[in-house]
């Protein structure tokens, strides 16, 4: 076999630090541990996290507002993987920085603290528990490691399985594509078990069982990993990304009155053909945008007599500036994601209060709770992901000759669409709702005889919405960030449901504050018959729509990354 056809040609090695072998190594032989690692470390996590505020109520003995501060543990855990992701890009790699984070998980640990006589909090017949300072202290040790672990495997894991197809093999690359479907659809899977066994056997069996079994699937998951890792194949950590942007920066500056040459093979590059300054990357072509930083590329006179370890301060290669280039393109595609985001929570906050206030019971004996409509969204994922890559893909792929089906840009967009239709549908479902309260004069009933069934609508297009641009946006994030900084964009991918966790935090206090004005019971009130939660839904619906706007002139805006050349085999020795 050809020596350019027996190795990767995109940088990767083997975990042996060889040349990575494109018949031994990747490709679905390597995927299948790292879905099963994601399915496990997702179960693992959904599993003690979907049910823990009631854990800090039984248990811990907190009341409900304290107990509501597990979202202050929950904003850590998409915070945490930016410290994962700049380890991973800067010194580790993704397949170290997953392995480590993975032995600090605190399952273990979290599992003594609910089943271990002198761990675990004393409970009186009543079920009334007096935890020890020491016993609350070990439970949240445990769960901050959990943060921390899952802040290393969070933003490495969907580009570590990405790494395993060589992007300048066309075959590779389709099949690529479908391992974004199937790694979210792994997500789901976890997700779905945890929500429903698992509660039931946290409020039934016990808390032991319930955190034990979160606690060897996380086992499994790490067992999974290290199984495959003879045909894993690695990207290298190219150094800090942050020292590299700071460079640009101070070098673009320095040379504020030089002027960028109109022939852009006058500026700085590596005389190598392929291989760029940064540690495994690929050249990346000259770009027309933000011209002011392709100051940093213009050689002077002055740089020539400058010392190997200030000259980078002042002289930076063209791919070290396309590289921060492709960083600042990707920003406004990110911030149009945090509304779609804020869309997304609600089915954990908006939605389980319009469903507490609807008929629960599915038959005469069985009532459901209103926070486990969620299962139709994971439902929804689950069948539109298999329908996107089965059967969607391939005939939109027929029509658009695209090897992608949609760009990723439009995959993107049609989620968007789809998560305003959600809004409408729940906001239209309100008014339903309310109209019949005002007919029947129910305005003081708890429940009323609407099956909360109306609501799966609302949930099965927020999961389609997810399939489209959740899973458009891991894939955009992979393949336009720069080869050195893969793991840091897919942590900033991560912190758009924190901001619309956030965002949706602000809109709920500043519509509490003007809609209670003067007396009034606002959009919001406790009792929700006599408020307007529907209003709120058009304004979430509005604001989608007015966010689709800006993501259609950010797309037709937007410039892909161009890359010039791959590194060969006998560079990346």
């Amino acid at each position: 076999m050809d020596e350019d056809n027996t190795y990767t040609s995109d940088g990767t090695r083997d975990i042996y630090k060889r040349p990575a072998n494109k018949e031994k190594t990747g490709n679905w032989k390597a995927c299948r541990f790292i879905l099963v690692t994601e399915c496990c470390e997702r179960l693992a996590y959904y599993g003690m996290s979907t049910n823990l505020v009631n854990y800090l109520k039984i248990r811990l003995n907190q009341d409900n507002v304290t107990a509501s501060n597990v979202t202050t543990w929950s904003g850590t855990c998409y915070i945490t993987p930016l410290i994962g992701a700049f380890l991973a890009d800067s010194y580790l790699g993704r397949f170290y920085t997953i392995a480590t984070f993975s032995s600090i998980y605190g399952m273990a640990l979290l599992t003594l603290s609910a089943s271990v006589g002198g761990l675990k909090p004393e409970c009186e017949a009543s079920g009334v528990c007096h935890p020890t300072q020491a016993q609350s202290a070990t439970f949240f040790v445990a769960l901050y490691l959990i943060a921390l672990g899952t802040g290393g495997i969070k933003p490495c894991v969907s580009s570590f399985g990405a790494d395993q197809f060589d992007e300048n093999d066309e075959n590779e690359k389709k099949r690529k594509s479908s391992f974004f479907n199937w790694f979210y659809l792994s997500i789901n899977v976890g997700a779905f078990i945890a929500s429903s066994v698992l509660v039931w056997i946290q409020m039934n069996v016990g808390w032991g069982w319930g955190f034990g079994i979160p606690a060897a699937a996380m086992a499994l998951a790490v067992a999974a990993f290290f199984v495959g890792s003879r045909l894993y194949r690695v990207q290298r950590a190219g150094g800090s990304p942050l020292v590299r942007i700071a460079q640009v920066l101070v070098a673009s500056v320095r040379k504020l009155r030089v002027n960028v040459p109109s022939d852009v093979s006058l500026l700085h590059e590596t005389s190598d053909v392929e291989e760029s300054n940064i540690k495994g990357s690929r050249k990346l072509q000259h770009t027309d945008k933000f011209k002011f930083l392709d100051k940093a590329a213009v050689k002077t006179i002055e740089d020539v007599d400058l010392k190997e370890g200030s000259a980078v301060w002042h002289l930076c290669t063209i791919t070290q500036v396309e590289e921060l280039k492709s960083l600042v393109r990707l920003l406004p595609v990110w911030a149009t994601g945090i509304v779609f985001s804020a869309v997304y929570s609600q089915m954990s906050t908006m939605f389980v209060l319009q469903g507490s206030t609807m008929d629960q019971h599915m038959g005469p004996n069985f009532k459901i709770p209103s926070a486990s409509l969620s299962l139709f969204d994971t439902i929804s994922v689950i069948v539109c992901t298999l329908a996107y890559d089965l059967v969607l893909l391939r005939a939109v792929r027929r029509y658009t000759k695209h090897e992608r089906g949609f760009t990723q840009l439009q995959r993107m967009g049609i989620g968007l669409v789809i998560s305003i239709l959600a809004m409408v549908v729940a906001g239209g479902l309100e008014v339903y709702r309310l109209r019949y309260v005002r007919i029947h004069h129910l305005y003081d009933q708890e429940t009323i005889p609407i099956s909360i069934f109306w609501q799966v609508p609302q949930y099965f297009l927020v999961g389609c919405a997810e399939v489209f641009t959740f899973v458009g946006q891991i894939e955009f994030y992979y393949d336009q960030a720069p080869d050195a900084m893969r793991s840091l964009c897919s942590a900033l991918c991560l912190t758009t449901i924190a901001l619309g966790n956030y965002l949706c935090t602000f809109l709920v206090t500043v519509v509490t504050e003007v809609t209670t004005r003067d007396g009034r019971l606002g959009w919001i009130p406790d009792n929700l018959n006599r408020g307007h939660l529907d209003y709120f839904f058009w304004l979430l619906a509005l604001l989608s729509f007015v966010n689709f706007l800006a993501y259609l002139v950010v797309a037709r805006w937007y410039t892909y990354k161009k890359v010039a050349g791959s590194p060969s085999p006998a560079l990346q020795q």
